[in-house]
C-alpha cells in the first residue's frame, strides 16, 4: 500500500503540473471547464488503475492439510 500511495501522489502532482500548464498556455479556456473537469477525471482514474496494477506481487498460497 505503501508505493501505491506514492505512485498516486506523484501522479496527482504530475496532471497539476499538466493541467496548470494547459491553463498558463490558454487550451483550458478555449475547451471549457466541463471538458477539462472530464479529463482530469478520466486520467485520474487511469493513475489509479495504474497503480492498482502495479502493486505488489501476486502469489498462490498452498496449503497443505494434514
Amino acid at each position: 500500500m505503501k508505493w501505491t500511495s506514492i505512485y498516486l501522489i506523484g501522479y496527482i502532482i504530475l496532471i497539476g503540473g499538466i493541467v496548470a500548464a494547459l491553463w498558463k498556455m490558454g487550451v483550458i479556456a478555449s475547451i471549457g471547464m466541463a471538458w477539462t473537469v472530464i479529463g482530469v477525471v478520466i486520467v485520474i482514474g487511469i493513475g489509479v488503475m495504474l497503480a492498482v496494477s502495479n502493486s505488489g506481487s501476486k502469489r498462490n498460497i498452498t496449503i497443505d492439510r494434514e
